[in-house]
């Protein structure tokens, strides 16, 4: 019997949360090629079928639901959709985002708004599976942050463009990479890990990020340039699988080295 590390996920149910956007899409792809039975959860069903299809195209499996993460009882109801049909949930990716708030002089309705996605949302969508998870002791939860959950904004890089940085993403990723810290702490006795991926800026080829912004993004970073979406899967895919079983309450920067020059 080999003592080697398993980095497959075949096996694996996995729930993501948020997938239809640029990086959502690459996870989706990522957690699939990998073995996973994977569930992509949302409240757009049209996209999500839309989704499913192309992925299927490429000859992986993915399956859709529907939820609301802004309802408690749409989570409960989903958790118990999956455990009827499945039988477990051996892992999540949360990846939701709402961005409605585009400037620090926005009116305080958009800051509110984003709460009930980024705050909220969050913390009951990990507490429904968590704790569903630690009924089986064993599960394993990966949050995406962002690596300006662990620095300031940084004017010098928008100078010139029409671009911009939201204050409450920071406050966001910042209190997930904090809260991820929490439920390694809550879940760890019970077998469930915890852990967060924290990304650097990713590039658009659908919608390129302004010229002078690429290249002084570029400057920050040890790679000199932004990430490709695809980059940021073989993290995730790490931290769900069996090669990552002693580690738990990490932030795993994936940013080209930006926060660490």
């Amino acid at each position: 019997m080999s003592d080697a590390p398993s980095f497959s996920l075949t096996g694996k149910v996995v729930v993501q949360f948020g997938g239809t956007g640029l990086l959502g899409r690459a996870l989706v792809s990522a957690l699939a090629t990998s073995g996973a039975t994977l569930v992509v959860a949302s409240r757009n069903r049209t996209s999500l079928d839309a989704l499913a299809a192309t992925e299927r195209t490429s000859g992986r499996s993915v399956q859709v639901d529907e939820v609301d993460i802004g309802s408690e009882a749409s989570l409960h109801a989903l958790r118990d959709r999956l455990l009827a049909q499945h039988g477990r949930v051996d892992g999540i990716v949360f990846n939701a985002v709402s961005r409605p708030m585009r400037s620090f002089a926005d009116d305080l309705a958009n800051w509110k708004s984003s709460m009930e996605t980024n705050a909220t949302g969050f913390f009951a969508t990990v507490r429904a599976f968590g704790d569903a998870m630690a009924e089986k002791r064993s599960g394993s939860i990966v949050n995406i942050a962002s690596m300006q959950g662990t620095i300031g904004m940084n004017p010098w890089l928008y100078e010139g463009t029409t671009m911009g940085a939201s204050p409450d993403y920071f406050f966001h990723k910042g209190g997930m990479i904090n809260l991820t810290r929490y439920l390694a702490s809550h879940y760890g006795s019970r077998g469930v890990r915890v852990n967060v991926v924290s990304p650097g800026g990713i590039y658009n080829p659908e919608k390129p990020q302004a010229a002078a912004f690429l290249e002084r993004y570029g400057k920050m970073t040890m790679l000199g340039r932004m990430a490709e979406a695809r980059e940021i899967g073989g993290s995730v895919v790490f931290l769900l699988s069996d090669a990552s079983t002693y580690i738990t309450g990490a932030n795993l920067p994936v940013d080209g080295g930006y926060t660490a020059k």
